[in-house]
């Protein structure tokens, strides 16, 4: 219960970028913009791998199913962001916020999944090339991205307990979206349990797909080390290496947001840092793996040069 001298919360109002308001029109612009290159680089690639079937292998549909994810978790934050830049607050309901922080959750969270998944993948591929077709075969593979997004539907139900806390007084989130650590810092209600819960899920979620990421990679750069040809070793990076920028742009990105060292205005700098993996890593996945796969490149050129034969026909 409030107490007599305070009012139950209903709506939050998100403040956005408070201090940049004078650059709120370019601000819109680069956003909105920036959006338009998500949407467009990973529906490309969702396209050409549903379309194509010399794409239709293990390691493109893995690819697809995180463009689906960065498609999803862009469109959960970045129209309402935009929204905000040019009203300068925004009004959502307490109900709305939820939703969109569990959304956020499920989408941000399965991502973790799908790179391990990639990073196995990979290991088969160059660890033990004669077992991978033996495994990797399509059942298996529907079963692990079926398996990630239910896993991810279960451990982020963690927000099911953030609906239950109360908030009174104050209703103002200095951020660009409902992110968890403002919502439970505004909350009235005992938080404690959350704060150990969270750290359960932040253990299976991050730091155990971490870990075996990097144990992954450390045995496949030995593996490729080992190869006595210079071609061979080349060969078998250049299938990894989109995959290892995946890997670090996505968990740098969220190493910088959430274990950086905290100050006075950690909500402030973080506000900035979401930024990282909300807009600049769904945008550089589709620009990495057109420029590094040369299989993307050439479905992709075929279907340009025949768009071109047809408007000429025209």
């Amino acid at each position: 219960m409030c107490e007599d001298n305070q009012t139950e919360v209903t709506v939050f109002l998100l403040l956005g970028f408070q201090g940049l308001y004078k650059y709120k029109i370019l601000l819109f612009i680069v956003f909105l913009f920036s959006y338009i290159v998500v949407l467009n680089g990973n529906l490309v690639l969702i396209v050409l791998v549903s379309t194509s079937d010399h794409l239709k292998i293990p390691m493109f549909i893995f690819l697809k199913h995180l463009a689906v994810a960065d498609v999803l978790i862009t469109s959960t934050i970045i129209p309402m962001m935009l929204d905000i830049i040019l009203r300068d607050v925004k009004e959502i309901s307490v109900t709305g916020c939820m939703i969109q922080l569990y959304m956020f959750s499920i989408f941000g969270c399965v991502q973790c999944f799908l790179i391990v998944i990639m990073s196995y993948d990979r290991y088969l591929a160059i660890c033990n090339p004669m077992r991978y077709n033996s495994i990797m075969v399509p059942h298996v593979c529907l079963k692990m991205i079926v398996g990630s997004w239910f896993l991810d539907f279960i451990l982020s139900s963690e927000i099911i307990m953030v609906c239950q806390f109360q908030f009174c007084g104050l209703n103002y989130i200095d951020h660009f979206f409902c992110d968890l650590g403002p919502i439970v810092e505004m909350s009235s209600s005992d938080t404690s349990i959350l704060f150990f819960f969270d750290f359960f899920i932040s253990i299976l979620v991050f730091f155990i797909p971490f870990f075996l990421i990097l144990i992954t990679y450390i045995i496949i750069f030995i593996t490729i080390l080992n190869i006595p040809s210079n071609s061979g070793r080349k060969k078998a990076f250049s299938t990894c290496s989109s995959y290892l920028a995946t890997v670090c742009i996505y968990y740098g990105s969220l190493i910088t947001v959430y274990m950086a060292p905290s100050d006075e205005s950690s909500f402030t700098t973080n506000k900035f840092r979401s930024l990282l993996y909300i807009v600049v890593t769904p945008m550089m996945n589709p620009i990495i793996y057109s420029l590094r796969n040369h299989e993307i490149r050439r479905t992709l050129q075929k279907i340009i040069v025949n768009i071109q034969m047809q408007l000429k026909k025209k």
